[in-house]
């Protein structure tokens, strides 16, 4: 069985910067969910997209290489980029994803910007868990537990910035954002970090995920809907981010650097 498949760096306009994302193109449901995670975990991303035409659209599953996962931007960005790309759209479409977080939109935006429609995730103060900010290597300022992930803000960006954590003593917590506010000067609203080795993931390099309680966390706190936003991965990556009520806009941009075609065992 023979599968095109498609690397995309998401969240940036050159390579080699951003999330690298994998996109499978299937003409319809045609691998077993077994067969979804052993593709993934060959693939080895922080996330692989699956998609398949779906009565108006497409339905949208990711995984990273241990597990499915609920809501992910920067495979989604990945996904309307090759579909766009390779005319399997007609440019400037939107496109609707169904997925496990209901449905998602993408639309063409200015320049080669792409932008998502995602649901907004809230939360409320936590107490953090005995260990957490040892293994992350911070102080926190303040705590939430957003959806299904901690939210951590720190002092400085320089906090966000220099951060090592113990990645085998991480393993132990649930998903974890660390944030602040951006220098005077830099453009950006505010940086942050995102950790899941719990999902096979030590750090995600930009996590559109993330940024949908970035949005609402930092709304309450700046007095304010539209931002700029910066992830201080190794690979960094940037997004405008506006928070709509219930929904969360978040734009980005993509550059695919990988067109191939996976050669599957036909069971």
């Amino acid at each position: 069985m023979n599968v095109p498949y498609f690397q995309v760096d998401a969240f940036t306009d050159r390579a080699f910067a951003g999330n690298p994302a994998g996109v499978c193109l299937l003409d319809d449901v045609l691998l077993t969910d077994d067969q979804l995670r052993s593709v993934a975990a060959e693939i080895n991303q922080s996330e692989t997209a699956f998609l398949w035409p779906e009565q108006d659209g497409f339905r949208l599953r990711w995984f990273t290489p241990t597990v499915e996962v609920e809501l992910c931007g920067h495979a989604t960005l990945a996904s309307a980029n090759v579909l766009w790309q390779t005319g399997r759209i007609a440019p400037g479409t939107p496109i609707r994803f169904q997925t496990l977080s209901g449905e998602l939109r993408a639309t063409a935006g200015p320049g080669d910007w792409i932008e998502l429609d995602f649901p907004a995730r809230f939360g409320s103060r936590a107490d953090l868990p005995e260990g957490l900010p040892k293994a992350l290597g911070v102080r926190p300022v303040s705590a939430y537990f957003m959806h299904d992930r901690y939210l951590i803000e720190v002092t400085t960006e320089e906090e966000v910035r220099t951060m090592a954590p113990d990645f085998r003593a991480l393993a132990q917590f649930d998903n974890t954002i660390v944030t602040a506010r951006a220098n005077p000067g830099s453009g950006f609203d505010f940086i942050s970090r995102f950790f899941a080795p719990k999902s096979g993931i030590d750090e995600d390099p930009v996590t559109g995920s993330a940024h949908c309680c970035l949005a609402t966390y930092w709304s309450d706190r700046l007095g304010k809907t539209d931002f700029l936003a910066y992830q201080a991965s190794q690979r960094g990556g940037i997004l405008k981010v506006s928070l709509q009520g219930e929904r969360v806009k978040l734009a980005g941009r993509a550059v695919t650097l990988i067109e191939g075609m996976l050669r599957l065992p036909a069971n």
